[in-house]
């Protein structure tokens, strides 16, 4: 396959970080295998065992993902007994469940592995640069 750094597109912002998503989404599956629950799925809960009664909101401010995106991985985790929502007033909490309790050290032993594999390939320093500035250019981006 050709490299990225090749194609007519390279200079093209949309198509750069489109491929460079792709890629790094398989690391990111790859990675999460173990658990059996997809990358986007993994943070979630990881955030809601870091956190437990956190609202989807804050979830969705965090994963810079839509409400509606939060609502449905939420809904998938919950089939899997891994969490559980809450209403309280009208806020709505979600909680780890003790099954989730018990997946944390696999939890963290993948997104160890995922950090492992990408800074061997990028270089160690290179690489938190690399993210630190990605999240600096996607923070003037005013979508």
């Amino acid at each position: 396959m050709m490299k990225t750094s090749e194609s007519k597109y390279c200079k093209c912002l949309y198509f750069t970080t489109n491929a460079l998503a792709r890629k790094v989404e398989k690391l990111a599956l790859e990675s999460w295998k173990p658990v059996d629950l997809s990358p986007s799925h993994a943070y979630l809960l990881l955030m809601v065992l870091e956190e437990p009664g956190t609202q989807p909101g804050c979830i969705a401010n965090h994963l810079q993902l839509s409400p509606s995106t939060v609502t449905r991985l939420i809904e998938k985790l919950e089939e899997k007994q891994l969490v559980t929502r809450t209403a309280e007033g009208k806020q709505t909490n979600v909680y780890p469940s003790d099954t989730a309790i018990a997946l944390l050290p696999k939890l963290k032993a993948c997104s160890e592995h995922f950090y492992n594999n990408y800074s061997i390939i990028l270089g160690g320093d290179e690489c938190c640069k690399f993210i630190t500035n990605m999240s600096l250019v996607a923070d003037k981006i005013p979508v």
